[in-house]
């Protein structure tokens, strides 16, 4: 697949990115916090039903990221994660985007740019999407054991969550680096 791909963009560079979504809210994690020897830290769980999808893209090779918060998730809402995508990369630059089969992710509306190649993982596979760790990182270290006052709330926290992490470029490849998908690659 990786040498038809390079056939078709032969002046363009190959890069391999992990793209998915993550789903948080109201209805947050409770994750362990630090507290003195014997004590046991309270922590408020809130059980309201407000949600904000987190659409995510990493290249671990460049620690390049992208993120968009939407409403839902769907076919629309990928469409325009896709175009962000593609409106961010270098114009040498042809993207294999890895993804899991979400239904949004196979619809036959979805408008691929030109300058991205979709790749479906293998089904129920998430440990083979390296963006998974990501939101792992990012909902255990800045969304975990919080209260969100109203949707605005939530959509501040996770903005600023999502750019606290792809602010830092070696943190995003050390996390979402995959040796497997990498080695693919030709040189």
């Amino acid at each position: 697949m990786v040498a038809a791909i390079k056939t078709e963009h032969p002046q363009q560079r190959l890069e391999v990115w992990f793209q998915d979504e993550s789903r948080f809210g109201q209805q947050g994690t409770i994750s362990r916090i630090w507290g003195e020897r014997g004590s046991r830290p309270r922590r408020a769980l809130q059980t309201e039903y407000k949600w904000i999808y987190l659409f995510g893209a990493v290249c671990p090779e460049s620690g390049q990221s992208i993120g968009y918060l939407m409403p839902t998730a769907n076919t629309e809402c990928m469409n325009i994660h896709l175009e962000e995508i593609s409106r961010n990369i270098c114009a040498d630059t042809h993207v294999l985007l890895l993804m899991d089969r979400a239904g949004w992710h196979l619809s036959q509306d979805l408008k691929v740019p030109p300058n991205i190649t979709l790749v479906p993982l293998p089904p129920y596979s998430p440990e083979l999407n390296s963006i998974e760790l990501a939101w792992l990182y990012i909902k255990t270290r800045y969304l975990s054991n919080r209260v969100y006052a109203d949707y605005d709330a939530l959509f501040d926290a996770g903005e600023s969550a999502w750019n606290r992490f792809a602010a830092n470029k070696e943190l995003v490849k050390s996390l979402c680096k995959s040796n497997w998908s990498l080695s693919a690659l030709p040189n």
